[in-house]
Protein backbone atom coordinates (compact mmCIF):
# COMPACT_ATOMS: atom_id res chain seq x y z
CA UNK A 1 0.00 0.00 0.00
CA UNK A 2 1.46 3.42 -0.58
CA UNK A 3 0.43 6.64 0.87
CA UNK A 4 -1.07 9.46 -1.12
CA UNK A 5 0.79 12.06 0.20
CA UNK A 6 3.75 11.84 2.92
CA UNK A 7 4.34 11.44 6.36
CA UNK A 8 4.27 14.49 8.34
CA UNK A 9 6.52 13.89 10.84
CA UNK A 10 7.80 15.97 14.32
CA UNK A 11 10.96 15.70 15.13
CA UNK A 12 11.57 15.15 19.30
CA UNK A 13 15.17 16.52 19.99
CA UNK A 14 18.08 17.73 17.44
CA UNK A 15 20.86 15.30 18.83
CA UNK A 16 24.04 14.62 16.43
CA UNK A 17 22.21 11.70 15.22
CA UNK A 18 19.32 13.51 14.12
CA UNK A 19 20.91 15.96 12.03
CA UNK A 20 23.89 13.77 10.51
CA UNK A 21 22.35 10.68 9.55
CA UNK A 22 18.18 10.35 10.54
CA UNK A 23 17.15 14.03 8.84
CA UNK A 24 19.41 13.77 6.00
CA UNK A 25 17.93 10.62 5.48
CA UNK A 26 14.13 11.38 5.55
CA UNK A 27 15.04 14.45 2.56
CA UNK A 28 15.73 10.80 0.17
CA UNK A 29 12.17 9.32 0.96
CA UNK A 30 9.64 11.33 -0.23
CA UNK A 31 6.82 8.93 1.80
CA UNK A 32 8.24 11.19 4.55
CA UNK A 33 8.32 14.99 5.77
CA UNK A 34 8.91 16.83 8.30
CA UNK A 35 6.32 18.94 9.71
CA UNK A 36 7.63 20.41 12.87
CA UNK A 37 10.48 20.42 15.27
CA UNK A 38 10.73 20.80 18.78
CA UNK A 39 14.37 20.96 21.23
CA UNK A 40 15.04 22.39 24.49
CA UNK A 41 16.15 25.50 22.69
CA UNK A 42 14.14 27.26 20.55
CA UNK A 43 17.17 28.38 18.28
CA UNK A 44 18.28 24.41 17.75
CA UNK A 45 14.54 23.87 16.77
CA UNK A 46 14.84 26.77 14.52
CA UNK A 47 18.20 25.73 12.88
CA UNK A 48 16.83 22.37 12.38
CA UNK A 49 13.79 23.42 10.98
CA UNK A 50 15.87 25.94 8.42
CA UNK A 51 17.51 23.14 6.93
CA UNK A 52 15.30 20.14 7.32
CA UNK A 53 12.47 21.92 6.65
CA UNK A 54 9.09 21.98 8.83
CA UNK A 55 8.02 24.42 11.64
CA UNK A 56 10.10 24.77 14.54
CA UNK A 57 8.09 24.28 17.66
CA UNK A 58 8.58 25.40 21.81
CA UNK A 59 8.44 22.27 23.99
CA UNK A 60 7.94 18.59 23.33
CA UNK A 61 4.23 18.53 24.47
CA UNK A 62 3.35 21.94 22.24
CA UNK A 63 4.65 19.05 19.41
CA UNK A 64 2.34 16.28 20.30
CA UNK A 65 -0.91 18.57 20.18
CA UNK A 66 -0.23 19.40 16.74
CA UNK A 67 -3.05 17.65 14.81
CA UNK A 68 -0.66 17.89 11.56
CA UNK A 69 1.98 16.14 13.08
CA UNK A 70 1.22 12.14 12.27
CA UNK A 71 5.06 10.36 13.40
CA UNK A 72 7.13 11.55 15.31
CA UNK A 73 10.91 10.71 15.64
CA UNK A 74 12.21 10.85 18.98
CA UNK A 75 15.99 11.80 19.06
CA UNK A 76 16.44 12.18 23.08
CA UNK A 77 18.71 10.81 25.38
CA UNK A 78 17.52 7.24 26.65
CA UNK A 79 16.86 7.81 29.66
CA UNK A 80 13.81 10.22 28.29
CA UNK A 81 12.48 7.70 25.66
CA UNK A 82 10.20 5.97 27.64
CA UNK A 83 7.89 8.80 28.65
CA UNK A 84 7.98 10.77 25.52
CA UNK A 85 7.58 7.16 23.77
CA UNK A 86 4.11 6.26 25.99
CA UNK A 87 3.13 10.24 25.51
CA UNK A 88 3.51 10.14 21.82
CA UNK A 89 1.64 6.63 21.22
CA UNK A 90 -1.34 8.48 23.81
CA UNK A 91 -1.48 11.59 21.51
CA UNK A 92 -2.32 9.41 18.87
CA UNK A 93 1.07 9.82 17.08
CA UNK A 94 3.10 6.83 15.49
CA UNK A 95 6.84 6.82 16.97
CA UNK A 96 10.42 6.29 15.74
CA UNK A 97 12.28 6.18 18.66
CA UNK A 98 16.18 6.33 18.94
CA UNK A 99 17.73 3.10 20.21
CA UNK A 100 17.08 1.80 22.48
CA UNK A 101 14.00 1.94 22.68
CA UNK A 102 13.94 2.29 26.47
CA UNK A 103 16.41 1.72 28.84
CA UNK A 104 14.49 -0.89 30.83
CA UNK A 105 13.22 -4.09 29.71
CA UNK A 106 9.78 -3.80 31.21
CA UNK A 107 9.34 -0.55 29.51
CA UNK A 108 9.88 -1.93 26.29
CA UNK A 109 7.89 -4.56 26.73
CA UNK A 110 4.87 -2.11 27.83
CA UNK A 111 6.12 0.25 24.72
CA UNK A 112 5.29 -2.20 22.62
CA UNK A 113 1.92 -3.70 23.86
CA UNK A 114 1.00 -0.20 24.17
CA UNK A 115 1.12 0.78 20.49
CA UNK A 116 -0.53 -2.69 19.30
CA UNK A 117 -3.77 -1.97 21.68
CA UNK A 118 -4.04 1.75 20.04
CA UNK A 119 -2.70 0.48 16.36
CA UNK A 120 -0.30 2.15 15.74
CA UNK A 121 3.09 1.97 14.58
CA UNK A 122 6.31 1.47 16.99
CA UNK A 123 9.71 1.53 15.81
CA UNK A 124 13.39 1.63 17.12
CA UNK A 125 15.66 3.22 14.98
CA UNK A 126 18.41 0.66 15.33
CA UNK A 127 19.33 0.95 11.31
CA UNK A 128 22.12 -1.22 10.65
CA UNK A 129 19.55 -4.34 9.90
CA UNK A 130 18.44 -2.37 7.32
CA UNK A 131 21.40 -2.19 5.35
CA UNK A 132 21.91 -4.44 2.49
CA UNK A 133 24.95 -5.93 2.96
CA UNK A 134 23.74 -8.47 5.83
CA UNK A 135 21.20 -9.84 3.53
CA UNK A 136 23.81 -10.45 1.08
CA UNK A 137 26.41 -12.13 4.28
CA UNK A 138 22.65 -14.10 5.21
CA UNK A 139 22.97 -15.02 1.61
CA UNK A 140 26.59 -16.51 2.21
CA UNK A 141 25.77 -18.53 5.28
CA UNK A 142 22.63 -20.21 3.56
CA UNK A 143 24.31 -21.03 0.20
CA UNK A 144 26.73 -22.65 2.91
CA UNK A 145 30.25 -20.84 2.02
CA UNK A 146 31.28 -21.39 5.26
CA UNK A 147 29.83 -24.89 6.22
CA UNK A 148 27.80 -24.77 9.27
CA UNK A 149 27.82 -21.30 11.48
CA UNK A 150 29.45 -22.67 14.70
CA UNK A 151 29.80 -19.43 15.96
CA UNK A 152 30.36 -15.55 15.89
CA UNK A 153 32.33 -13.11 17.70
CA UNK A 154 30.89 -8.85 16.78
CA UNK A 155 32.54 -5.24 18.64
CA UNK A 156 31.65 -2.36 18.08
CA UNK A 157 33.78 -0.03 20.56
CA UNK A 158 35.21 3.63 20.27
CA UNK A 159 37.55 5.72 21.64
CA UNK A 160 36.38 8.08 24.89
CA UNK A 161 34.38 10.71 24.07
CA UNK A 162 34.33 14.09 25.36
CA UNK A 163 33.90 15.15 29.69
CA UNK A 164 30.23 15.52 29.84
CA UNK A 165 29.13 13.48 27.17
CA UNK A 166 25.11 12.71 27.64
CA UNK A 167 26.41 9.26 27.84
CA UNK A 168 28.22 9.43 30.67
CA UNK A 169 25.07 10.41 32.64
CA UNK A 170 23.44 7.43 34.40
CA UNK A 171 20.22 9.94 35.33
CA UNK A 172 20.09 9.76 31.45
CA UNK A 173 20.83 5.77 30.93
CA UNK A 174 24.16 6.54 29.88
CA UNK A 175 26.30 3.86 29.41
CA UNK A 176 28.36 1.60 26.92
CA UNK A 177 25.65 -1.26 26.98
CA UNK A 178 23.07 0.55 25.74
CA UNK A 179 24.59 3.01 23.60
CA UNK A 180 27.46 0.54 22.26
CA UNK A 181 26.78 -2.70 23.07
CA UNK A 182 22.94 -2.89 21.49
CA UNK A 183 24.60 -3.58 18.41
CA UNK A 184 26.92 -6.45 18.60
CA UNK A 185 24.18 -7.93 20.74
CA UNK A 186 21.44 -7.11 17.65
CA UNK A 187 23.61 -9.06 15.12
CA UNK A 188 23.93 -11.97 17.22
CA UNK A 189 20.25 -12.30 17.26
CA UNK A 190 20.19 -11.54 13.12
CA UNK A 191 22.33 -14.67 12.97
CA UNK A 192 21.96 -16.92 15.91
CA UNK A 193 18.06 -16.24 15.93
CA UNK A 194 16.24 -14.76 18.60
CA UNK A 195 16.40 -17.23 21.67
CA UNK A 196 19.91 -16.51 22.79
CA UNK A 197 20.72 -16.89 26.52
CA UNK A 198 23.24 -14.94 28.35
CA UNK A 199 26.06 -17.15 29.54
CA UNK A 200 28.10 -14.57 31.49
CA UNK A 201 29.33 -11.17 31.17
CA UNK A 202 31.25 -8.44 32.76
CA UNK A 203 30.66 -4.41 32.57
CA UNK A 204 33.57 -1.78 33.44
CA UNK A 205 33.49 1.21 35.39
CA UNK A 206 35.76 3.69 34.34
CA UNK A 207 37.54 6.16 37.14
CA UNK A 208 35.41 8.56 37.92
CA UNK A 209 32.30 7.85 35.48
CA UNK A 210 29.10 6.70 36.92
CA UNK A 211 27.98 4.69 34.23
CA UNK A 212 29.53 1.30 32.76
CA UNK A 213 32.21 2.43 30.06
CA UNK A 214 32.91 -1.21 28.60
CA UNK A 215 31.72 -4.61 28.69
CA UNK A 216 31.87 -8.70 27.18
CA UNK A 217 29.48 -10.80 26.92
CA UNK A 218 29.05 -14.53 26.07
CA UNK A 219 25.99 -15.67 24.72
CA UNK A 220 24.69 -19.50 23.26
CA UNK A 221 21.78 -20.69 20.98
CA UNK A 222 19.45 -23.08 22.32
CA UNK A 223 21.24 -25.71 19.54
CA UNK A 224 24.29 -24.79 21.19
CA UNK A 225 26.02 -22.06 19.52
CA UNK A 226 27.58 -19.27 20.83
CA UNK A 227 28.68 -15.60 20.30
CA UNK A 228 31.15 -13.67 21.98
CA UNK A 229 30.37 -9.77 21.94
CA UNK A 230 32.51 -6.64 22.99
CA UNK A 231 31.57 -3.20 23.54
CA UNK A 232 32.76 0.45 25.05
CA UNK A 233 34.16 3.82 24.89
CA UNK A 234 37.72 3.51 25.68
CA UNK A 235 38.67 1.78 22.48
CA UNK A 236 40.18 2.02 19.40
CA UNK A 237 37.33 2.18 16.75
CA UNK A 238 35.91 -1.07 15.64
CA UNK A 239 33.25 -1.93 14.43
CA UNK A 240 32.71 -5.80 13.30
CA UNK A 241 31.36 -8.72 13.11
CA UNK A 242 33.11 -12.39 12.16
CA UNK A 243 30.90 -15.87 11.26
CA UNK A 244 33.17 -19.07 11.88
CA UNK A 245 31.68 -21.93 10.81
CA UNK A 246 33.06 -25.43 9.98
CA UNK A 247 35.09 -24.44 6.84
CA UNK A 248 35.50 -20.73 6.98
CA UNK A 249 34.86 -17.37 8.33
CA UNK A 250 32.98 -14.41 6.97
CA UNK A 251 34.70 -11.17 7.99
CA UNK A 252 32.84 -8.12 8.22
CA UNK A 253 34.05 -4.98 8.90
CA UNK A 254 32.45 -1.44 9.09
CA UNK A 255 29.27 -3.18 10.18
CA UNK A 256 27.03 -0.96 11.81
CA UNK A 257 28.07 2.51 10.96
CA UNK A 258 28.82 3.08 7.34
CA UNK A 259 28.16 6.11 5.80
CA UNK A 260 25.71 5.79 3.01
CA UNK A 261 28.22 6.71 0.24
CA UNK A 262 30.26 3.22 1.51
CA UNK A 263 30.82 0.44 -0.12
CA UNK A 264 31.05 -2.90 1.99
CA UNK A 265 33.49 -5.28 1.92
CA UNK A 266 33.01 -8.51 3.15
CA UNK A 267 36.43 -11.22 3.70
CA UNK A 268 35.86 -15.01 2.64
CA UNK A 269 38.72 -17.61 4.17
CA UNK A 270 38.45 -20.87 3.71
CA UNK A 271 41.22 -23.12 3.87
CA UNK A 272 41.58 -23.22 0.04
CA UNK A 273 40.95 -19.72 -0.46
CA UNK A 274 40.24 -15.91 0.61
CA UNK A 275 38.31 -13.78 -1.31
CA UNK A 276 36.94 -10.02 -0.62
CA UNK A 277 33.29 -8.84 -2.21
CA UNK A 278 32.46 -5.59 -2.46
CA UNK A 279 29.14 -4.75 -2.14
CA UNK A 280 26.66 -1.40 -3.38
CA UNK A 281 26.84 0.99 -0.98
CA UNK A 282 23.26 1.83 1.14
CA UNK A 283 21.49 3.89 3.66
CA UNK A 284 20.21 2.02 6.44
CA UNK A 285 18.60 5.30 7.32
CA UNK A 286 16.96 5.74 4.41
CA UNK A 287 15.79 2.19 4.72
CA UNK A 288 14.53 2.11 8.02
CA UNK A 289 12.09 5.38 7.43
CA UNK A 290 11.09 3.80 4.42
CA UNK A 291 9.90 0.44 6.68
CA UNK A 292 8.73 3.04 8.86
CA UNK A 293 6.17 4.47 6.12
CA UNK A 294 5.39 1.31 5.14
CA UNK A 295 4.53 0.37 8.80
CA UNK A 296 2.00 3.22 8.97
CA UNK A 297 0.78 2.97 5.58
CA UNK A 298 -0.42 -0.94 6.29
CA UNK A 299 -2.53 0.36 9.09
CA UNK A 300 -0.88 -1.29 12.49
CA UNK A 301 1.98 -1.56 14.91
CA UNK A 302 5.38 -2.32 13.58
CA UNK A 303 6.06 -6.09 12.76
CA UNK A 304 9.53 -5.90 14.50
CA UNK A 305 7.59 -5.76 17.67
CA UNK A 306 8.90 -9.03 18.98
CA UNK A 307 12.61 -8.20 17.63
CA UNK A 308 12.90 -5.17 19.91
CA UNK A 309 11.05 -6.96 23.13
CA UNK A 310 13.95 -9.79 22.85
CA UNK A 311 16.73 -7.48 22.05
CA UNK A 312 15.66 -5.57 25.49
CA UNK A 313 15.67 -9.24 27.23
CA UNK A 314 19.14 -9.51 26.19
CA UNK A 315 20.40 -6.23 27.46
CA UNK A 316 18.35 -6.83 30.59
CA UNK A 317 20.30 -9.87 31.18
CA UNK A 318 23.46 -8.33 30.55
CA UNK A 319 22.60 -5.78 33.48
CA UNK A 320 21.52 -8.52 35.80
CA UNK A 321 24.13 -11.20 35.30
CA UNK A 322 27.59 -9.35 35.02
CA UNK A 323 30.33 -9.11 36.84
CA UNK A 324 30.82 -6.01 37.62
CA UNK A 325 34.48 -4.40 37.10
CA UNK A 326 36.57 -1.05 38.13
CA UNK A 327 38.83 0.29 36.00
CA UNK A 328 42.39 -1.99 35.89
CA UNK A 329 44.33 -0.50 33.15
CA UNK A 330 47.24 0.68 33.51
CA UNK A 331 48.53 3.66 32.13
CA UNK A 332 51.47 2.26 29.88
CA UNK A 333 53.80 -0.77 30.47
CA UNK A 334 55.22 0.68 33.28
CA UNK A 335 52.33 0.69 35.59
CA UNK A 336 51.86 4.57 35.32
Amino acid sequence: MKNERPVRLGVLGCSDIARRRTLPAVQKVPEVTVAAVASRSEDNARAVAARFGGEAVAGYEALLERPDVEAVYISLPTGLHHHWTERALRAGKHVLAEKPLTARYPDTAAAVRLAHSLGLTLMENLTFPQHSMHEAVRGMVEKGDIGELRSMTSEFGFPPLAPGNVRYRADLAGGSLLDAGVYPLAAASMFLGPELDVVGATLRKGPGADVDVAGDALLSAPDGRTAHVSFGFEHAYRCAYTLWGSEGRIIVDRAFTPPPDFCPRVRLERADEVRERVLPADDQFAGTLARFVRAIAGGGAAAHGAEVVARARLVSQVQDRARLLGNGWSGGADGR
